[in-house]
């Protein structure tokens, strides 16, 4: 069969929608609209054939329309990880909303901004009964943390065995600063790679890397720790689409960690782990424990080596 590659983490954003966060002045060469059609000629071009589309910190739940709309018009996008904030007393309602959309089968996961909050932020319980609720719904929580809020995010997995986690971006680890930021992050992250319960995604390495001048071995270390952490059934590759491109191209994204990705690893890292645990194809995300809801289906992915960049 055909390889099906997943993009398990991109944006789109109309500029003025209400993504306060652009304004800073670094983020000039991002501050435009990012439509449906742009996003179908990268992925055509690198070869991916289904994505999943993340909230993109605009941090209200009109947001979760728009995307939702999207993913029914866009026959790429299998999957929306819209916000929703869990202390909310509300969020059952929100939750129930967000499934009565037009395109709420779209509906997959939910993220917060948690990485603006403090670092107890997970610890507390009305976080926690709200994570137990988007569990009980049927829904993946997306974790964007601040690398020094990894150790409250492995205990709120740990004590929420039932709810599956994905953790956005390896936790933004310090990669500008070497084999500091690597000891940092490993020690860091150990707690949560050791719940079940969690994937990750290889995503957004680029940008926590130094812009202008990154280099394929700054990220190298990260894959190959990421890999003995989780293991290819727990890790996923997303592009961070357009964020991105702040550092590097759709295509120098996807290559590069196509390079270092060995060949039995690429068929759940490039497809089988986001499809497994987003639900794809299915109407529900595969939110139970165990190896059973993680694996690839190696019979559907085989992604050859592709190597036009790295």
């Amino acid at each position: 069969m055909s390889a099906v590659i997943v993009d398990a983490h991109h944006h789109l954003w109309h500029l003025g929608g209400g993504y306060d966060w652009l304004d800073a002045p670094e983020l000039a060469p991002i501050r435009r609209t990012f439509a449906p059609g742009q996003l179908r000629a990268e992925l055509a071009a690198a070869g991916v054939s289904r994505t999943v589309l993340v909230e993109g910190g605009r941090c209200d739940a009109d947001e979760a329309a728009v995307l939702l709309e999207h993913a029914k018009a866009t026959p790429e996008i299998a999957a929306v990880v819209a916000w929703a904030d869990p202390a909310d007393p509300d969020l059952a309602a929100t939750l129930a909303g967000y499934a009565e959309l037009d395109g709420g089968g779209h509906l997959r996961g939910i993220r917060a901004q948690v990485q603006a909050e403090d670092v107890g932020y997970l610890d507390r319980d009305d976080v926690r009964a709200g994570l137990a609720r988007i569990g009980a719904a049927g829904l993946v929580f997306d974790l964007v943390v601040r690398a020094e809020q990894l150790p409250s995010a492995g205990r709120a997995a740990a004590a929420l065995p039932g709810v599956r986690f994905v953790l956005d971006h390896l936790g933004k680890p310090r990669v500008r600063a070497g084999a500091e930021g690597l000891a940092e992050w490993c020690e860091l992250v150990a707690g949560l790679a050791a719940c079940p319960n969690v994937s990750a995604k290889l995503s957004g390495l680029v940008t926590e890397a130094d812009w202008a001048a990154w280099e394929v071995d700054d990220l190298r270390p990260y894959v190959e720790e990421a890999l003995a952490l989780f293991g290819p059934d727990r890790l996923m590759y997303g592009s961070d689409w357009p964020v991105c491109t702040l550092a590097a191209s759709y295509a120098e994204v996807i290559d590069t960690l196509d390079g270092l990705i060995g060949r039995d690893d690429r068929a759940a890292v490039f497809g089988g782990t986001a499809t497994a645990v987003y639900g794809l194809g299915s109407g529900t995300a595969g939110i139970e424990p165990g190896p059973e809801s993680m694996g690839p289906d190696q019979t559907q992915l085989d992604l050859p080596r592709r190597n036009r960049w790295h």
